[in-house]
């Protein structure tokens, strides 16, 4: 019986993923530990981690590209390019916040969000990359200060 609880844990899992996640959720809060779908919990749990970081790299590389945008080419600056700092900005705080771990993720991966930054910001504006600083000028606490804009 086990065996076929399994695979129609499994097979819900992969026809109704909010009906498998609420399935199992009562199975723990009953603690009938036997009927949780372990393999596919164990993942979605990885998952969760590694969507975190993607998020907040992504959400990074916005912030530094429009910031770059904004210092290097002062002529198009938009209300658009503000509100996706200041958008981008409260993604990344609120992460930060609800997740302190990913402070270090964070310091971790600031030069390679940069250099994707800066050769898409290159992409978008046309300057050549090398228009761009090889290193971010921005620090992590004007990255994530609601009130800096670059000059």
């Amino acid at each position: 019986m086990t065996a076929n609880l399994q695979t129609t844990e499994k097979s819900l899992y992969e026809t109704d993923y909010i009906l498998w996640v609420e399935t199992n959720l009562q199975h723990l809060k009953a603690q009938d530990y036997h009927r949780v779908d372990w393999d596919n919990l164990y993942e979605e749990i990885e998952d969760m981690s590694r969507r975190e970081r993607q998020s907040l790299e992504s959400n990074l590389i916005i912030i530094l590209l429009h910031l770059l945008k904004w210092q290097y080419q002062p002529e198009y600056r938009s209300g658009s390019w503000k509100g996706s700092i200041r958008e981008h900005r409260r993604r990344v705080n609120k992460a930060l916040k609800d997740s302190p771990s990913l402070k270090t993720y964070f310091q971790d991966i600031l030069a390679e969000c940069y250099a994707n930054s800066r050769e898409q910001a290159a992409d978008e504006t046309s300057l050549p990359l090398n228009s761009f600083p090889v290193n971010c000028l921005y620090t992590p606490e004007e990255i994530l200060d609601s009130n800096f804009l670059p000059q």
